[in-house]
């Protein structure tokens, strides 16, 4: 946090505060946390984190498939 917010000048303290409950609004609500599997704290309080979870399987093993089936309609028939 501090490297983010000393990289602006503030003119008033009230600059600053509003900087300040900005930053922590989107650490807490928007951010992606690695500890918490790559989903956010509003998520993972919410109790939406299964969900989010259980839809990213999905997708990855959709893509998983998808790649196999070009991979085996692009391979060169070697048989001939």
């Amino acid at each position: 946090m501090k490297n983010v917010i000393k990289l602006d000048n503030y003119y008033t303290p009230g600059e600053l505060k509003h900087r300040l409950s900005e930053f922590i609004d989107y650490y807490n609500n928007h951010r992606y946390h690695e500890s918490l599997n790559n989903l956010t704290p509003a998520d993972v309080f919410n109790r939406r984190n299964q969900r989010i979870l259980d839809k990213r399987q999905q997708v990855k093993l959709k893509t998983i498939n998808n790649r196999r089936n070009e991979y085996i309609n692009k391979k060169p028939n070697l048989s001939a």
